[in-house]
């Protein structure tokens, strides 16, 4: 049996560096040797709690590499093509899947939760779940694909028009990542909310327009004269926190679009002047799941890699948080056992 190194998770709290079965290539599929590998918020329960679907697993789904091997039938892709990771497999066979709503399909796999992903030295994935990437662009950057169309994703939720006023809440890596996408198609005026002044000191590196503190008491007057009183036209809440959720109700302009992309962990409940500003503003409000479209995976994955090759898509070291070898898997989930200490992605390296 042919064998590889693997990050696998056999219980809560239990990740181990070990060797496992090298995956075959079957009909359809190619095998990717992994380059880096980003720990997704939504890896951290998985390994810290109790959302793993099974035991042993392999997780990791934001991920870059090289097709080592393909399979029978592969026609769009060939040994040593520098590709990212689609980590969505959708059933094509549901009512959702035919219209293209592939992210709605109730009979999916997922790579890197519900099948074996890419916290390993290879992964096995269908044709279509790999992504060309461009000579020009750096592994590390190659791994943000997935959370970068997620951003995307989310912006066209609404009917997104330039020019208007912007407001991202959360300077995370959704965050970041939409506001670069608000950037990108005209934003008139853009700005990050977060608590750190050092996410936002990046966000205006990488194209902002200002940044609020919102650990400052007076943070709401400095957003409204941002916007001359009016408030925000359109209101993208990325942290998933019942704080940000209620504040994208008060940013929100009269007609604004408001669209919830952060994933939320608490049960959250609004008073009864919170929600009337959605009555009395008339905003439209929307949610957000992944990130695909017809054809699949979508124009977001197609966008994303042509804005990342040719620089409209900006990259900054200051993204990434620490870059960890696959055997010191365990210790970087350890890190995320102390609130605040992570600040940034933090890719793990497959080659190191």
């Amino acid at each position: 049996m042919e064998t590889m190194m693997a990050g696998v998770v056999h219980a809560k709290n239990d990740i181990r560096y070990e060797a496992v079965e090298k995956p075959a290539v079957g009909p359809g599929l190619v095998r990717i040797k992994v380059k880096y590998t980003g720990i997704c918020g939504s890896d951290v329960p998985r390994v810290n709690g109790d959302a793993c679907h099974f035991f042993p697993n392999i997780l990791g789904h934001e991920f870059s590499g090289t097709v080592d091997a393909v399979g029978e039938g592969v026609t769009k892709l060939v040994p040593g093509d520098r590709v990212a990771g689609v980590p969505l497999v959708p059933c094509m066979e549901c009512e959702d899947c035919k219209r293209g709503n592939f992210s709605l399909c109730k009979h999916y796999s997922f790579i890197g939760s519900r099948q074996f992903g890419s916290f390993a030295e290879y992964v096995v994935v269908p044709e279509q779940n790999a992504v060309k990437v461009g000579e020009t662009v750096p592994f590390e950057k190659a791994a943000l694909f997935e959370p970068a169309t997620i951003g995307l994703h989310g912006l066209e939720r609404v009917s997104f028009k330039g020019g208007r006023t912007v407001a991202i809440l959360g300077g995370g890596t959704i965050g970041m990542m939409t506001m670069q996408w608000a950037r990108i198609f005209g934003a008139g005026k853009l700005v990050v909310f977060d608590l750190l002044d050092e996410r936002l000191a990046l966000a205006k590196k990488l194209g902002a327009d200002d940044g609020v503190n919102t650990s400052n008491p007076e943070f709401m007057k400095k957003a409204m004269e941002l916007t001359g009183g009016r408030g925000f036209d359109y209101v993208y809440e990325t942290a998933g926190s019942t704080v940000t959720m209620k504040m994208a109700f008060e940013l929100a302009a009269n007609k604004a679009n408001v669209c919830f992309i952060g994933t939320p962990t608490r049960e959250l409940s609004f008073s009864v002047r919170e929600w009337e500003n959605l009555n009395r503003k008339e905003f439209n409000l929307t949610g957000s799941w992944m990130s695909y479209s017809a054809p699949f995976p979508g124009h977001e994955w197609t966008l994303t890699a042509a804005c990342m090759e040719d620089g409209r898509f900006r990259f900054d070291d200051e993204l990434i948080y620490r870059i960890v070898p696959l055997s010191r898997i365990a210790e970087a989930f350890e890190w995320y056992k102390t609130p605040g200490l992570v600040k940034g992605k933090i890719l793990i390296d497959s080659e190191a």
